[in-house]
C-alpha cells in the first residue's frame, strides 16, 4: 500500500518511536481489554486509552459506544483500529445486547475509529458520503501507517468501505431511535448521533474531553461552527471521541472550543514572531489546560499540520510577488 502524505502527517508526525515487529508473528498473543461503562438505558461507553497510537495500546485510543436494540441486537458507534479490536467489541456487544450487531455507524475516517470495519459485512456499516470519499482517498495510506506502528495487532485488517449511507434525520435500528446530523470541521464528514432513549449526544471527534484535540484534517472555522450546532442540540449527556464521558453534555464542548480558540491565534502569533516549527511546538500551554492529557503532543502535531499554511499567508515573499 502507498502511504499518502495526508495519512503520514495524520499518524506519524511527532509520533512515538515505532515498536519492532513481534519476534514471532505466529505466537503473538496481544489481547484488547474492554471495560464497558453503563451510561444510560441499554447504552455503554467503551473507553479508549488517553494516549497516542502505539504498539503498547494496540491503537485502541478512541471511544466506542454500544446501544442495545429493543428488538434484540446492537448498534455500534465506531469500531476501533483493527479487525482484532472490532471482533472483540462485537462479541462484547452481542453479550450485552443479547443479539448480533445490526448496524455500525462510523463517526469519521480516522483509523482509530474506522479500520475495525474489516470485522463486519459492509452492508451493515453506515457513514456519511463525505466519510466514504475520504476513506476511498486515504484509507490505504492510513492502514499502511497503522501496520507500521502496530504490527501484529493489525493482522488481517484491510480497508472495508461502508456500503450504507447515512441520511441526516431520524433513524431507527431494531427499535432504537436515533437522530443523525452531518457536520464537519474535525474532518470533511463528521457524523453525530443523538440517542432518543437516553438523551445522549454521540459526538465523535468533534468533541474531546480532558484530552487535547487532534487536528490532522481539521478546518478550524468549520469546527467551531459545528461545536455551536452541538450546543444548540437538545441533549442531556455526551460521549466524546476521546476522553471520559461528560454527564453535563456541555462541558466537553466548551473545553474543545476553548482549546481551538487558543490554538489558532497562538500559532499565528508564533509565525509573526519568526519562531520555527520546533520553537512553536514548545509554546507555553495555558494553565487551564494543565490537566488535559496529550496537550504537548497535540500542540506539536498541530504545528506540523498548520504551520506551513500560516507562514504562506503571513510572511512576505522575498521576490515581492505575494
Amino acid at each position: 500500500m502507498i502511504l499518502s502524505r495526508r495519512a503520514a502527517l495524520g499518524l506519524l508526525a511527532t509520533a512515538p518511536a515505532i515498536a519492532p515487529m513481534a519476534a514471532n508473528a505466529e505466537t503473538f498473543a496481544g489481547r484488547y481489554a474492554y471495560d464497558p461503562q453503563a451510561i444510560g438505558p441499554g447504552l455503554w461507553l467503551v473507553r479508549g486509552a488517553d494516549e497516542a497510537i502505539a504498539f503498547g495500546n494496540g491503537g485502541a485510543i478512541a471511544n466506542a459506544a454500544i446501544l442495545a436494540c429493543p428488538e434484540g441486537g446492537a448498534v455500534l458507534f465506531d469500531c476501533g483500529p483493527s479487525l482484532r479490536y472490532a471482533q472483540g467489541l462485537a462479541a462484547l456487544a452481542e453479550k450485552l445486547c443479547h443479539g448480533p450487531v445490526r448496524r455500525v455507524f462510523l463517526s469519521h475516517l480516522h483509523p482509530d475509529h474506522a479500520l475495525g470495519t474489516a470485522a463486519f459485512d459492509p452492508a451493515i456499516v453506515a457513514a456519511l458520503p463525505a466519510t466514504r470519499r475520504e476513506l476511498e482517498r486515504d484509507g490505504n495510506g492510513f492502514a499502511d501507517a497503522m501496520y507500521r506502528i502496530l504490527a501484529d495487532w493489525m493482522r488481517g485488517t484491510a480497508v472495508a468501505l461502508p456500503a450504507a449511507t447515512v441520511v441526516p434525520g431520524p433513524i431507527e435500528v431494531g427499535g432504537r431511535r436515533l437522530t443523525a446530523l452531518a457536520l464537519h470541521g474535525h474532518s470533511d464528514g463528521d457524523l453525530v448521533l443523538v440517542d432518543e432513549a437516553s438523551g445522549t449526544l454521540l459526538a465523535g471527534d468533534l468533541v474531546f474531553h480532558d484530552r487535547a484535540p487532534a487536528t490532522p484534517d481539521a478546518d478550524l472555522a468549520a469546527w467551531r461552527q459545528s461545536l455551536d450546532a452541538l450546543l444548540a442540540l437538545p441533549h442531556r449527556q455526551l460521549v466524546p471521541g476521546h476522553g471520559p464521558f461528560d454527564p453535563t453534555g456541555t462541558a466537553a464542548i466548551a473545553q474543545t472550543r476553548d482549546w481551538l480558540d487558543w490554538l489558532e491565534p497562538a500559532l499565528d502569533q508564533a509565525v509573526t514572531q519568526g519562531l520555527d516549527m520546533t520553537e512553536a511546538g514548545m509554546l507555553p500551554i495555558p494553565e487551564r489546560f494543565a490537566t488535559m492529557k496529550m496537550a504537548r503532543y497535540e500542540l506539536q502535531r498541530s504545528v506540523a499540520h498548520f504551520y506551513a499554511g500560516i507562514e504562506a499567508r503571513r510572511l512576505p515573499r522575498i521576490d515581492g510577488t505575494g
